[in-house]
């Protein structure tokens, strides 16, 4: 959107509301400074009084307010939502985010299942940082590309690939870990 205001006629960016514009303070002061070096205000359809160039007391202040109110809700759904994380995690449970190679989610639930292709790709892997010890990440891509294995797309196996599996060893074996929580999970472990 930025980007754009130096290269097409814009006088005006119009939002539902201004709580999808302003995700930190920094966000606002670079969006403020951007919008008034090209002369663009903001139009919001549920805050109809709202611009950034009110010199009224009055709207200054209910505009900050607004503003404040939005960075409130969203503290408060990172908290809601962080709670939840936590809690799946106690339980072992899969707290969400990108899964491990080596898993698939199960359709409409949370449960981690084993992709069994993957897992043998993983089992691979660690017979390889065991049985050569010295061996770079390099090396052990290498070999396993050699030796026909490839990625969730189908694509060769690279150092970083190698070593995002390496570091969930913990998570292989069955451990689960969130932030400071260590429990056994609810998956099944590949090694």
């Amino acid at each position: 959107m930025l980007l754009d205001l130096k290269w097409r006629d814009v006088k005006y960016i119009v939002v539902l509301n201004t709580s999808r514009l302003w995700r930190a303070d920094i966000v606002k002061i670079i969006i403020h400074r951007e919008l008034k070096k090209h002369k663009v205000d903001i139009k919001s359809i549920e805050q109809p009084n709202y611009s950034i160039y009110t010199y009224d007391p009055n709207d200054f202040l209910i505009n900050g307010m607004m503003e404040l109110l939005d960075q409130y809700q969203r503290l408060e759904i990172a908290m809601k939502l962080g709670r939840g994380r936590r809690k799946k995690a106690e339980q072992g449970g899969y707290a969400g985010g990108r899964v491990a190679f080596g898993y698939k989610a199960k359709k409409g639930s949370k449960i981690l299942a084993i992709d069994t292709k993957q897992a043998e790709t993983v089992k691979r892997v660690f017979d390889l940082r065991h049985s050569h010890s010295t061996w770079s990440l390099n090396q052990i891509a290498e070999q396993l590309n050699k030796e026909g294995y490839t990625t969730s797309k189908g694509k060769r196996f690279t150092k970083v690939q190698i070593k995002r599996i390496l570091d969930r060893e913990d998570f292989y074996k069955g451990i689960y870990k969130y932030g400071q929580i260590e429990v056994k999970g609810k998956h099944q472990p590949i090694i």
